[in-house]
């Protein structure tokens, strides 16, 4: 389906947009320091595929399926970490200098958890970032049967406990964008059709040959070497893996878009009344801001205001940049409530039982 243009208010209307961007330009000057990733960020991501490849490998080597299952999931939850690390910066061009090697990271990365990196970058980048909460153009608060994520979808009565199954829908995502996202977007079932993304049969080229790469070492490959596992210890494995870095990821992000925040429709005029710079303080929230651990451990995730107004800078560089943020938020008058990982979770169950009783957020 086509959706019509959208559009924020102009930046020129607020010296907002001009702030933010001089506010970074200063800081970087400063510290002689840019935006992408460094030798700190360079070693982390080595570290984490080092540990993910090891656990790998071990669970090749295993003697025993509750030793292979371990060595398996581990390594699957690993290289999620090195994906939130890594991948997360170049799907926003915030690790490399060149989009070339951004993709081709993206795409390694990728590999070991199956998702296609050139797909979830255009509904993370070109959807999600730029319509945040918004219905229909925001494809992470699409209508779904299992959870009712906005005041103005319709209710049901199954939503009723969804502040209490939520965690295995957030682990299924990473599944459920492998084998259903990813190949609704390759056959023109989305939005995301339209973009162009992947285009014609060398796209079909590369997309089949990333999912094919992702089932040959991630299924064949322990399948041929491990002849006496057995195929239901295996796919055990896989699919306990998957759900596992998913739910590990998704809990930390899920909560940043519910927690108190505004859900907007279209204006019959296709025009929203404030900038975007300003929507971004609406709908999402910062969380542990004070953390410098928490930021390097998730890649960023926790400061996931700061990552929508700075999404192209590395997210090294987040926990002095909420600093900013915080500062020209109360310049502004905005709205900006740093949360502890606490208060974020009792935000977000509050969110999803008012969302499930049929009423709008507390």
């Amino acid at each position: 389906m086509s959706l019509p243009a959208l559009r924020f208010r102009h930046p020129a209307s607020t010296p907002l947009a001009a702030a933010f961007r001089d506010e970074l330009q200063h800081y970087l000057a400063q510290r002689g320091d840019h935006r992408l990733a460094d030798g700190g960020s360079y070693l982390k991501a080595l570290l984490l595929a080092t540990a993910g490849g090891s656990a790998y490998w071990a669970a090749l080597h295993a003697h025993g399926a509750t030793t292979f299952v371990a060595c398996y999931v581990l390594a699957l939850w690993l290289l999620m970490m090195l994906a939130v690390n890594t991948l997360h910066d170049a799907s926003h061009h915030a690790f490399f200098q060149t989009r070339a090697m951004n993709r081709v990271l993206a795409r390694l990365v990728a590999l070991p958890l199956g998702i296609d990196p050139d797909y979830w970058a255009e509904r993370h980048v070109h959807f999600h970032h730029r319509f945040a909460n918004i219905e229909h153009y925001d494809l992470d608060i699409e209508p779904n049967a299992l959870l009712r994520q906005a005041p103005f979808q319709p209710q049901s009565a199954r939503y009723r406990y969804q502040h209490l199954y939520w965690p295995l829908l957030a682990a299924l995502s990473l599944p459920y964008i492998n084998w259903v996202f990813d190949w609704a977007d390759r056959l023109g079932r989305t939005p995301v059709a339209q973009r162009g993304v992947l285009a014609g049969a060398r796209g079909w080229a590369l997309f089949l040959a990333g999912k094919g790469a992702h089932f040959a070492l991630m299924l064949w490959l322990p399948w041929q070497l491990l002849p006496g596992l057995g195929t239901g210890t295996l796919l055990l494995a896989y699919a306990l893996g998957q759900m596992l870095a998913s739910l590990a990821v998704v809990a930390l992000i899920l909560g940043t878009h519910w927690a108190d925040v505004r859900f907007y429709r279209v204006p019959a005029d296709g025009r929203l009344p404030h900038t975007w710079h300003e929507h971004a303080f609406y709908t999402c929230c910062d969380w542990n801001v004070s953390s410098w651990l928490s930021c390097a451990c998730v890649g960023g995730l926790n400061l996931h205001l700061t990552h929508h107004l700075y999404p192209g800078v590395n997210h090294r560089h987040y926990p002095r940049l909420a600093q900013i943020v915080a500062r020209l938020a109360q310049q502004y008058r905005l709205p900006y409530q740093p949360l502890n990982w606490r208060q974020l979770w009792r935000a977000q169950q509050r969110f999803l039982r008012e969302m499930g009783r049929g009423g709008p957020p507390a």
